[in-house]
Parts: structure tokens; C-alpha cells; sequence
């Protein structure tokens, strides 16, 4: 079945003019004109994707952002973030909340497809790469079933949390430096500043809770798994 878009934004005609290009692409869409009428129809369906405009008439971005990735159900849900915002702050309170991308307006139809396309396939799982890591026999990484337990106990990673840990796991005593974490992440397709990774981070630590011990800073360089 094709993957299903869903577009929250309050001006009809970008929602009509990206739902074009997307079906184009093969996609299948659902426009929303506001954050209400989209939560409505959450528990019925959940898109592959989600395209939030930051202002809404009836909620902000940044708050829809927050909600979804509170709560387990839809954290996983990736979103861009579509704005007219082009401010450097703006940017990394949205990834910081958990968004994928970020694009300001005006934007190219084309281009937006395309990192709907490249947001997509960093979200597919890749099976054939199964693994299964341990740190200190205390935390254990299913990148197959993309879980994470803590001392025999399942713990809810953002997928940005659970490829930091992955990465850093699969090299234990080597320092990744902060732009080989971002190129890890997103490559070229999105440009974030290096305390974007610091954010994520104290994130992980807090849900690894004591075992978060085993992530090391190593100050001016990076971080690294030591046991």
C-alpha cells in the first residue's frame, strides 16, 4: 500500500498544490486545515508521515510536535516541519521537539517530495542489517525490532535517540564527534547546528537513568561508550 502523508496546514491552496506533486510521487494524502480536525481522525489512522505547518489556527506547531512525540503510539510518526520561520532558533526548537526536517516557505514542490522521500527511507527499518548490541550487559539494542531494554526493562527511544545509542554502541571506546553524529543522522539532507546533538543526548541519559553512566563526554571532541 502506498505510504500516507498527512498535511496540517491552514492555507488550502499549499494543501492542494503538495498534494498534487505527492500523489504524483505516488503517495497517498490527507489534507488537514487545522490541529483538531487532524487529532480527530488520529486514532482511526495514522499517516506515514506527517507535514505540520507551525502556525495554526488553532494550535501551534510546536505544541502538535510535543504531543505527538509524548506519547509512544505516535512518536514514531515522522514530521517535517513547514513554516514561514526562517530563523536559525526556530529551526532547532523543532528538531530539538523531535521533528525530521524543517522547511521554510517559500518552498519547491519537488524539493519537499524529495525530502519526504529521504525522511522516509531513513525511517525504514533495514532487516537485513540485524544486530544485537549489549553495553555493560546492562542495556540491550534489537535493531531488527529497533528496541531498547535497560536492566530487563523496555525503555521508549525517539528514533533520532535510538541511532545516537546504536551508533555509539556499535563502536564502544571510539569518540564520535558531534558533525560525525549529525552526518550519521541526516547526511546532507538538513543542516542543524552541533548542540542539536547535546539535546538528544541529555535526552538518552535521562531514559537510560543510571545506566546512562556509560555514555562519556569527552569535552572539545565528542562521545563515546565506555564500559
Amino acid at each position: 500500500m502506498d505510504k500516507l502523508i498527512a498535511i496540517i496546514e491552514d492555507e488550502p491552496d499549499i494543501i492542494e498544490l503538495v498534494s498534487i506533486n505527492l500523489k504524483k510521487a505516488s503517495f497517498q494524502v490527507e489534507g488537514f486545515e487545522s490541529a483538531e480536525s487532524f487529532l480527530r481522525t488520529l486514532k482511526k489512522r495514522q499517516p506515514d508521515l506527517i507535514i505540520l505547518d507551525l502556525m495554526l489556527p488553532d494550535m501551534d506547531g510546536y505544541e502538535v510536535c510535543k504531543a505527538l512525540k509524548s506519547q509512544k503510539r505516535y512518536a514514531s510518526i515522522p514530521i517535517i516541519m513547514l513554516t514561514a520561520r526562517a530563523e536559525e532558533t526556530e529551526k532547532i526548537l523543532g528538531l530539538e521537539l523531535g521533528a525530521d526536517d524543517y522547511v521554510t516557505k517559500p518552498f519547491s514542490p519537488k524539493e519537499l517530495v524529495a525530502r519526504v522521500k529521504a525522511v522516509l527511507r531513513r525511517h525504514s527499518p533495514k532487516t537485513d542489517e540485524s544486530i544485537q548490541l549489549n553495553i555493560g550487559e546492562k542495556i540491550f539494542i534489537d535493531t531488527e525490532k529497533l528496541e531498547v531494554t535497560v536492566n530487563n526493562k523496555k525503555i521508549d527511544l525517539t528514533p533520532t535517540e535510538f541511532k545516537i545509542l546504536n551508533l555509539l554502541a556499535s563502536k564502544k571506546g571510539i569518540v564520535f564527534s558531534r558533525e560525525a553524529i549529525l552526518e550519521h543522522l541526516w547526511g546532507n539532507e538538513k543542516i542543524v547546528i552541533d548542540r542539536t546533538i547535546d539535546v538528544h543526548i541529555k535526552h538518552l541519559r535521562e531514559k537510560l537513568g543510571d545506566e546512562a553512566r556509560f555514555i562519556k563526554n569527552i569535552r572539545g571532541m565528542g562521545y563515546k561508550i565506555e564500559e
